[in-house]
């Protein structure tokens, strides 16, 4: 008699696993889109080579969905786990931060740098997970959130009629829509602000090209290395690691398997940190595995890893359909404003979601975030406070979420270890806040993975 099968390890015949991996597709694709459209606008792209680049993304999504869903047995990359992979919000904030500042090959050189970096940290997941804690991921994401909302306002003020039209629509469909479509309200958000910014007169430009295309390699010429520069990354990169540990806790038990971090979030992150060498060459920032569509198997009890697979293969089609991303990437800047504000704000929020499960009464733990607060968001109120330092001093404490990340590692370890012990540890599990994975951060079915994380984790 034949071993039986495990769920995640079910083949489905086609005609059932078609419209499952469609499902997942539609939980997935509001990230690429919303994300690389508000690179575009950002960073002052033409329609062309925004259409480029999110053909390029989403065809990393689905090569990245691939390998998770599959994986690759003799290089320990994959999970083999119904994962799909998408540009994470927090990482998309800090590739425009240095974008900006830097240039937009500096940036693509920073994705470069840190997910070779990721890849040689490896050896050392157990220690580095234990840096990152909620306390510290919690001020982290805060800070991403309130930077990025200064970035994309004055966007909005370019052409506020449709900018807070927008912010309205999106408003109504969170209010209206449930499930997966409840996940692609701020994208459908975009499509009802382009009917509404037409009516008001706006002006959409649309590139012309072929039917099919490959996404062009280095958009902004050669990668520029500046190791400083990267460092928000690199810290990304390491805080990563921590939310992975829960991401593999909360998909793993949805699916059947037995929870095994210390064997599948190092190939998690090896696949990750592989795909992220891509959009470094492609132009993108740094690709993250999510498990935002973990509330589409529980809704459909299908957990075969063959649906995200198949929802990878969906993904790589639609980045080779030119005119479904020329369409997208003309969409207008004030409507991308908007939805880009109700992003970061979530990620805000999401970050005070993360401060509320520490018991912040106790002096310790409030006077760590406060100061890294502090730290974190002096460049964002007086952005020339620290020019009158060297480059190298101004590149880190000029960076609001690069300096408050860095404080926030540092004071917590030092409190911990060297601060007064004014009342016992907490021994609650900590837990991990839903991924700050673009437009999906607000979907319902992410909060379940607050459950599910093991001690050492955290969230990025």
């Amino acid at each position: 008699m034949a071993p039986a099968v495990a769920p995640v390890d079910e083949r489905l015949p086609l005609p059932r696993l078609a419209p499952l991996a469609l499902q997942h597709l539609l939980a997935g694709i509001a990230a690429p889109v919303s994300s690389v459209i508000l690179i575009g606008t950002t960073l002052r792209l033409t329609a062309a080579q925004t259409a480029s680049l999110l053909s390029a993304t989403l065809v990393l999504c689905g090569i990245g969905a691939l390998l998770q869903s599959l994986g690759v047995r003799a290089l320990r990359v994959g999970a083999r786990l119904p994962f799909l992979m998408l540009p994470g919000g927090a990482a998309v904030a800090i590739f425009l931060q240095i974008g900006k500042e830097y240039g937009p090959a500096t940036a693509s050189g920073s994705v470069l740098v840190a997910a070779a970096f990721l890849i040689c940290v490896l050896p050392f997941y157990g220690r580095i997970v234990r840096l990152f804690p909620p306390l510290v991921m919690g001020t982290t994401v805060v800070l991403i959130g309130i930077n990025m909302v200064k970035v994309t306002a004055p966007m909005v003020a370019s052409g506020p009629g449709p900018g807070f039209a927008t912010l309205g629509v999106i408003a109504v469909l969170f209010l209206v829509l449930r499930g997966v479509w409840r996940q692609m309200a701020v994208l459908l958000g975009l499509v009802g602000g382009t009917a509404i910014a037409l009516l008001l007169g706006t002006d959409i430009h649309l590139a012309s090209g072929a039917a099919f295309a490959l996404p062009d390699p280095f958009p902004y010429g050669a990668p520029h290395f500046d190791l400083l520069a990267a460092i928000p990354l690199l810290v990304f990169a390491l805080a990563s690691l921590a939310e992975a540990t829960g991401q593999t806790v909360l998909n793993s038990e949805a699916v059947g398997r037995t929870p095994d971090a210390g064997r599948d979030v190092p190939r998690i992150a090896r696949a990750d940190a592989l795909v992220s060498l891509g959009a470094g060459v492609f132009g993108t920032s740094l690709m993250v595995t999510s498990a935002e569509n973990i509330g589409i198997v529980q809704l459909t009890g299908v957990r075969s890893r063959f649906v995200t697979a198949g929802a990878g293969v969906l993904l790589v089609v639609c980045g080779l359909l030119t005119p479904l991303t020329r369409l997208l990437a003309a969409i207008p800047e004030p409507v991308v404003g908007a939805a880009g504000l109700v992003i970061y704000a979530v990620i805000a929020v999401l970050g005070f979601s993360m401060l509320s499960r520490v018991d912040l009464t106790h002096g310790t733990d409030s006077i760590v975030v406060a100061l890294a607060l502090v730290v974190g968001l002096l460049p964002v109120m007086t952005p020339g406070l620290y020019a009158p330092l060297p480059p190298w001093a101004h590149t880190i404490f000029g960076s609001g979420v690069a300096a408050g990340a860095l404080a926030a590692v540092i004071l917590s370890a030092a409190f911990r270890h060297l601060g007064p012990r004014e009342r016992p540890e907490v021994t609650a599990p900590e837990t991990t806040a839903p991924k700050t994975t673009a437009p999906e951060a607000a979907a319902p079915e992410t909060t379940k993975s607050e459950a599910a994380a093991p001690p050492t984790d955290g969230s990025r």
